[in-house]
Parts: C-alpha cells; structure tokens; sequence
C-alpha cells in the first residue's frame, strides 16, 4: 500500500498555471525558476546578445503576468512551455525590430497578435529543441515536487518510470501493490504536469 501523502502533499494543490492566475507569490517563483533559464536558452539560440537577454526575459515574464488568464491547458498542445515561446518568440521578435528601427506592435494584445500572425523566417512555430535545455528544465520539475512525496511513492515512480522497471519487479522489491506502483507513478506524472503549467 502507498504511504499516506506528506502534508503539502494535497489534492487541492495549485498548478503552476493556477497559481499564477490567483496571483500566488510562490507560483510566480516557482515559474521563474523553471522557466527563465529556457527562455534565456530560447533568446540566446535566437541570436539576442547575451547584455540584451535580461530586458527580453522582463518583458516575457511580465506579458506572462498580463495575459495567463488566456492560458488554457489542452491535451495534444504543446502545453505552457509552447505558450511561453510563444510569448517569448514575440519579445524576441519586438527586439530585432528595434534594433531594425521598424515600428513594433502596439495597442494591446489583440493589434500584437494580429501583427505576430505572420510567419517570421527566422524563429520557428514550436520552441526550439535542445535536449539538454529540455532535460534541465525536467530535472528543475522533479527537484520542485519530489518534496511533495512519501519515499516509497517516489521509489515506484522512479523505478518505473525513469529507470524503465518492470510494475511487477517494483511491486516485489517495494512490497507493494502492482496497483499500488501503478497509481504512484500516475500522482507522480501528474503533479509534475501540474508543475509545469500543463494540467490544472
């Protein structure tokens, strides 16, 4: 049988992307940490020189701020990482023109959107792909919410899922359930959805 949770272990915790909408100081940490070091990643991999990094990651976490109650998770999307590129592809793109000297969007979100619509040769639809950038940003996830679990229900989850063992093999060596490994690593994947602004 799974341990009971730890006490901030709750089935009424926030996810990232709630917390952010309730205005939760620890949530906007929590998405700063997560996400300033992708986002930096994104800007660098874009061409931003590295003194112009910090304006952009300013602008990006403060377009955040205006707009999450805009952002809905849904399945088969790339999720909150896809919106923050998204979020940070316009920043980048506000600065290159500038630097251009060309006019950039204004008059709310709905002008910079319409204006954003059109393709830009240089910075692709979807986040660029940086395993490693991908990788930090999971391992940043699992650090956060690995504090939320028992040991045991972190045992199964990562025998299971990140070491590739077999439900039945955890189930033995653990003493538990196969039901039992089964629903760790299902409270495990989602909060660490949660985490990352994909589930509500």
């Amino acid at each position: 049988m799974i341990e009971p949770p730890v006490p901030s272990e709750t089935p009424s915790s926030l996810s990232l992307a709630e917390g952010l909408r309730h205005g939760d100081a620890a949530a906007w940490d929590r998405m700063v940490e997560l996400y300033a070091p992708l986002a930096r990643s994104w800007c660098l991999y874009s061409g931003v020189s590295a003194d112009r990094v910090g304006d952009i990651l300013q602008e990006v976490f403060l377009s955040v701020h205006r707009s999450i109650r805009q952002f809905e998770p849904r399945d088969g999307s790339s999720g909150f990482r896809g919106w923050v590129w998204q979020i940070t592809r316009n920043k980048i793109r506000d600065h290159f023109r500038r630097e251009n000297g060309q006019p950039v969007g204004r008059g709310g979100s709905s002008v910079a959107d319409a204006i954003n619509q059109f393709p830009d040769p240089t910075l692709p639809d979807d986040p660029p792909s940086q395993p490693s950038d991908t990788a930090a940003l999971l391992h940043r996830a699992l650090n956060m919410v690995k504090v939320e679990f028992r040991a045991t229900t972190w045992d199964a989850f990562w025998r299971g899922t990140v070491l590739g063992q077999h439900t039945d093999q955890i189930a033995e060596e653990l003493q538990l359930s196969p039901a039992a490994v089964r629903q760790a690593k299902s409270r495990v994947l989602r909060r660490l959805r949660q985490q990352l602004g994909d589930l509500r």
